[in-house]
């Protein structure tokens, strides 16, 4: 492989001159005017080597073992550069991307990771290269605007109004946080508020409670134990044979938090379970949270895609009366990670999470920021992408790439009932994932029946537990895929499954 060296400097380096061409000892180029014409070179050979690794992949996984990969990457000496550009590019063609796992191959069936839009692997080589960060006006400018309108956009098709606000996240669990952080000390405030004695946060923090169904996502705990409420503060509303939380059921967890003296700060409703692709009855939950007063937070990780599908919209009416909403963009709108928010229904709220430093933003800046709605200071414009993913392609193709994976999911849950082979382990999803079994065969069948189909490079399915048994599991995120494509990954189950089975 040949290609320019990045030798080139800043102009302001008095540094000596660098080492000639293909040392060892010569410095990197910064990037900046004079380093344009090395920049446009790499960036077109490091193009070029993805789309022939694109073309050329024929698995989702080549199936290495850990054991084989880790001494490769251990035996590198990091503090001896090598000598060319074009070497380091070949050792990560070595290193990562010959085992790469390819989202987009159609027979990727496994977690929920999606194929990208490519406007937005287009948006990451802009925001990459400026490098800004959006915290305040003097490091973003009009990536300000760009997120602000984008957060805006979301929050009007979530049915919220003028007042509502949020912010670009990590993913999912920083948005969890985020959001329960939010309830926790508006629940905080409002005891203190009602109490006739003088309160302190800490008297407050042991008796809140967050509610949520058996099949919420684990960042709730995880942000239970962060906020300083553990994780016995998070009581398990029982859900329905579809796996939804049960409305009546919450409304008691509710009445029996207040009979014991408790204080609800939260109820987390999931339109989207990652086991079981399940939208919890968000209108009914609403209505029990109104009558009492307490947080109303929906984790749409998974299921934000519904936001822009043409034909299932209705799955998620009521999620414009939460108080807050996670949203995976990196999920269902086919963006790179990172890419989340967290979407507030009243910005006031987000008053919570603002703390003001004299350097970066003082009370009496006079420029709109965005750092003071974040729990990250210092944060990547992740926006642009999806900004340029909606210029380019709009909401509505974004929305019917969303139905065809679920179309598909309907599908394969019907094509696996008639299949001898197979005994579908849920419902059919109301999102796009499967739970299935190879017939006949117990746990340890499901397990290495999965593993050897990765290992062969035949395809990547996961797994979970459904009511206590090892289930396979196809979560089905690329609108490219078809029931052509995960017809043999079945078969190949099948296969070694029996294998299994008759060893």
């Amino acid at each position: 492989m040949k290609g320019p060296d990045p030798v080139l400097t800043s102009a302001a380096d008095t540094r000596p001159a660098p080492a000639p061409p293909h040392s060892p000892t010569e410095a990197p180029a910064l990037l900046n005017r004079r380093s344009a014409e090395t920049y446009r070179s790499l960036i077109t050979e490091v193009a070029e080597l993805i789309a022939e690794r694109l073309t050329a992949v024929d698995r989702p996984w080549t199936g290495i073992a850990p054991a084989e990969l880790e001494p490769a990457v251990a035996a590198v000496d990091l503090d001896r550069p090598l000598p060319t550009f074009d070497d380091a590019l070949d050792e990560i063609g070595e290193l990562y991307l010959r085992d790469a796992v390819w989202f987009h191959h159609p027979r990727y069936l496994a977690h929920l990771n999606c194929p990208v839009a490519l406007p937005a692997v287009a948006a990451e080589t802009v925001l990459a290269s400026v490098n800004t960060s959006v915290d305040t006006w003097d490091q973003s400018a009009g990536g300000t605007f760009i997120e602000r309108r984008l957060i805006g956009w979301t929050a009007g098709r979530i049915g919220f109004g003028p007042d509502a606000d949020g912010v670009f996240t990590s993913g999912g669990t920083q948005s969890n946080l985020h959001a329960l952080m939010l309830a926790r000390d508006e629940a905080v405030e409002q005891v203190r508020k009602n109490s006739q004695t003088v309160l302190r946060s800490v008297e407050v923090l042991p008796r809140l409670r967050l509610l949520a169904s058996p099949h919420s996502h684990f960042s709730v705990v995880k942000a239970a134990r962060l906020l300083g409420l553990g994780e016995d503060a998070v009581i398990t509303v029982p859900a329905d044979d579809r796996f939804r939380m049960h409305p009546r059921a919450l409304d008691a967890a509710l009445e029996a938090c207040r009979g014991e003296g408790l204080v609800p700060a939260g109820v987390v409703a999931t339109a989207g379970t990652t086991d079981f692709g399940s939208i919890d009855p968000l209108a009914a939950i609403a209505e029990v949270c109104e009558a009492h007063g307490v947080w109303f937070h929906v984790d749409a990780a998974y299921g934000c895609g519904l936001l822009v599908s043409p034909n299932r919209r209705g799955l998620i009416d009521g999620i414009e009366r939460a108080d807050s909403v996670t949203v995976d963009y990196h999920k269902s709108f086919f963006q790179p990670v990172s890419s989340s928010a967290v979407i507030v229904r009243e910005r006031e709220s987000l008053r919570h999470v603002t703390h003001h430093a004299d350097y970066l933003n003082p009370a009496e800046a006079l420029f709109p920021n965005q750092v003071d709605k974040s729990l990250q200071t210092t944060r990547r414009l992740d926006a642009l992408k999806l900004w340029m993913t909606l210029r380019a392609l709009g909401p509505d193709a974004i929305g019917s790439m969303f139905d065809r994976v679920c179309d598909l999911a309907a599908t394969v849950w019907a094509h696996l009932e008639a299949d001898p082979r197979f005994e579908t382990a849920a419902p059919v999803s109301q999102l796009s994932t499967v739970l299935f079994r190879v017939k006949g065969g117990g746990d340890e069948t499901q397990r290495l029946a999965r593993e050897a189909i990765a290992a062969a490079g035949e395809g990547m399915v996961a797994a979970t537990r459904v009511e206590g048994r090892v289930a396979l599991k196809l979560t089905l995120l690329n609108p490219e895929t078809g029931l052509d494509d995960v017809v043999p990954v079945l078969d190949a189950l099948a296969r070694h499954g029996a294998n299994v089975q008759g060893a």
